[in-house]
């Protein structure tokens, strides 16, 4: 058995988009980021979050991002084998997109945005490809792509976003009918083009394999 000290983060998850040997763990100090969010606008100290990497196999931890007072990390994705990291500091009003290399293990910012520009944290997170920065609002069926463009648009009433690739938008949408023993409950994936319009509806869904490979499951 091999000992990880992680500090106390006692959950893993591959990090998402075409790697299969980096491992993140994140702490949540006052939940999300539009949890922390939250408290932070009603005047309250918030401590910040702590993220780690894992490199698998041999279990080495890097720490990307250091625990600040009021900023806080989300989860990282990998684009084009590095790990890219959204980084909201709430008394700075700033967004920060890092990139940590894989190879030099190094951090770096490759682009600082005002957190103004949305409405709020919920769902702001980082996906890929290309890199992108999108929030959604499922109560009020809000899309929109922040960062490299900026792009609009309204989703169904039960769907969520969560792949683009290149110019098609991918949201997955469920459905439920009839109750008891004819209840019956499903899902498809809807494709979108940067415009909102319905490209085709798939039934099932689309899984990121580790090496990125789009999989279409039916």
């Amino acid at each position: 058995m091999k000992t990880i000290d992680t500090g106390g983060i006692t959950y893993i998850e591959l990090v998402p988009y075409g790697t299969d040997e980096w491992y993140y763990g994140i702490s949540h100090e006052h939940g999300d980021l539009y949890e922390a969010e939250d408290v932070f606008r009603r005047g309250c100290d918030i401590e910040g979050r702590e993220l780690c990497l894992i490199h698998y196999p041999d279990g080495e931890i890097y720490r990307p991002v250091p625990k600040q007072q009021g900023i806080y990390p989300s989860e990282p994705v990998c684009y084009a084998g590095d790990i890219y990291i959204l980084n909201v500091d709430f008394p700075g009003n700033l967004m920060r997109i890092l990139k940590f290399s894989c190879s030099s293990k190094e951090t770096e910012v490759i682009e600082e945005l005002p957190l103004n520009i949305v409405r709020d944290c919920y769902n702001l997170r980082l996906n890929t490809a290309p890199l992108t920065l999108t929030r959604q609002c499922v109560g009020t069926n809000e899309f929109e792509i922040v960062w490299p463009e900026r792009v609009q648009l309204e989703m169904g009433d039960h769907d969520s976003f969560f792949l683009r690739d290149g110019d098609r938008l991918y949201f997955s949408r469920w459905h439920e009918e009839g109750d008891g023993a004819d209840y019956r409950y499903w899902e498809e994936t809807v494709v979108r083009d940067l415009e909102g319009n319905t490209l085709e509806v798939l039934p099932g869904d689309i899984q990121v394999m580790p090496d990125g490979e789009l999989w279409h499951l039916k």
